[in-house]
């Protein structure tokens, strides 16, 4: 273990603080550093920024032993640092663009300080090509071409970001810099998984290939599910046949759903669109994925307008408003945009979710927040399941049976029991069933 080498992670928001814990957990002295008092506040108390199960009590460790610790002061924290990791959650735009500039600001603040054999490791998604320019921009500023600088991009889940960087599948490391490579090498040996090295533009362009293949499934599966409907087929048997398949594999994105949300797979399907406009190649698959996604939130507009005659004042209940199950955030979250699209129709609102953080929205959902699902579904005429929190499945739905005004169910992720409901007497729609 290589635990004589001090790390400081710069960016402290769920990136950031789960790296931070991670590598503390890995037997290294670690501190974390953003600009935010607040941020750096809270994570020095033992509270992260975001709930990611497991992170509270693994900093909270952490802290206590004096591996750990949380700071604003770039100065000393990258003075005393052998190892820097970038770890922002990179901006994405409404349009699922990267936004660099918090990025591209704290490597410039950085790289004054860096001793004269610094390692620095990006972790944050950046397009292909940029961390280049950054080694060239730091060893400038510190005039110390002795700084090296690796690209090993992030693989973390939110709900499972812990295990994810702890027992990863595989790291990638990408340098153009043999001396880097290896201590990077060296470093990342502590998790005990194959590490597979290439150049900076190599491994920059894995993570938007890796994103684009990703997204690429679960358009695929989108559209085909609505083509299970129309005659009558299953998209869950026909997917895990599929996955049964040697070719494909058990772990294949083909569940049918919402779509992808969250930002991530559309910035990088984004970035390659933007490659093939710049070297002037077309990209229609990358096009269509996005277009088929896009489309994906008004999936319960046309089901609704299959049961009802009117969408106009139809009262319904949501289950969910997270990015997904396991986080608080709301940030880009599919369950937000099928809401919208069911405001815009003249729906009214009632949610329920147990950890939704509503103040990260710029601009709040038109919804009334309950304190209870049964509240929430109390007189509706439709019950959306759109977030697939383990706890809906041990529901009273007998209880909200009786509490409906129509006993109708529309399950985004196919998470319930279609037969269990249909035998209490709700009308249930699932997604390509």
């Amino acid at each position: 273990m290589s635990s004589s080498e001090s790390i400081c992670v710069v960016g402290l928001w769920h990136l950031g603080s789960v790296l931070s814990a991670c590598w503390a957990e890995a037997g290294h002295q670690v501190v974390g550093l953003d600009r935010s008092l607040e941020v750096v506040g809270n994570l020095a108390g033992g509270e992260a920024p975001i709930f990611e199960p497991g992170l509270n009590d693994l900093l909270s460790k952490h802290i206590k032993s004096g591996s750990l610790s949380f700071s604003t002061d770039f100065k000393e924290s990258i003075k005393k640092s052998d190892i820097v990791i970038v770890a922002f959650d990179t901006p994405v735009s409404s349009e699922d663009t990267a936004d660099l500039e918090p990025l591209v600001s704290a490597v410039r603040d950085i790289a004054p300080f860096l001793k004269n054999d610094s390692l620095i490791v990006v972790s944050s998604q950046v397009p292909v090509g940029t961390c280049a320019g950054w080694l060239e921009e730091v060893q400038r500023i510190s005039g110390n071409q002795g700084i090296g600088l690796v690209y090993s991009p992030e693989n973390l889940r939110l709900s499972d970001a812990i295990r994810c960087y702890l027992h990863p599948d595989r790291v990638v490391v990408g340098a153009d810099d043999d001396n880097a490579k290896e201590r990077a090498v060296e470093l990342f040996q502590d998790f005990g998984a194959p590490v597979l090295t290439m150049s900076l533009a190599s491994a920059e362009m894995t993570k938007h290939v890796l994103n684009s293949f990703l997204a690429t499934s679960v358009s695929f599966i989108n559209e085909v599910s609505e083509l299970c409907e129309k005659v009558g087929a299953d998209t869950g048997e026909v997917a895990a046949a599929l996955k049964a398949d040697g070719r494909i594999g058990p772990r294949a994105f083909l569940a049918p759903g919402m779509g992808f949300s969250g930002g991530t797979l559309a910035r990088d399907v984004q970035a390659l669109m933007k490659i093939g406009r710049m070297k002037g190649e077309e990209t229609p698959l990358l096009s269509s994925v996005l277009e088929v996604n896009r489309k994906r939130p008004e999936i319960f507009r046309k089901k609704l307008g299959e049961i009802f005659d009117s969408l106009e004042g139809l009262e319904l209940a949501v289950l969910g408003l997270t990015y997904k199950a396991g986080t608080s955030t709301i940030r880009r979250s599919m369950a937000i945009e099928v809401i919208e699209s069911l405001v815009a129709q003249g729906c009214r609102i009632r949610a329920y979710d147990p950890r939704a953080d509503l103040s990260e929205a710029e601009n709040p959902p038109d919804l009334e927040r309950m304190n209870s699902a049964y509240e929430a579904a109390r007189g509706t005429s439709g019950l959306l399941v759109l977030t697939e929190w383990p706890e809906f499945k041990e529901l009273d739905f007998s209880r909200i049976r009786n509490s409906m005004k129509t006993p109708v169910v529309l399950d985004g992720s196919n998470f319930l029991d279609k037969a269990e409901l249909e035998c209490l007497g709700f009308r249930y729609r699932g997604i390509g069933r």
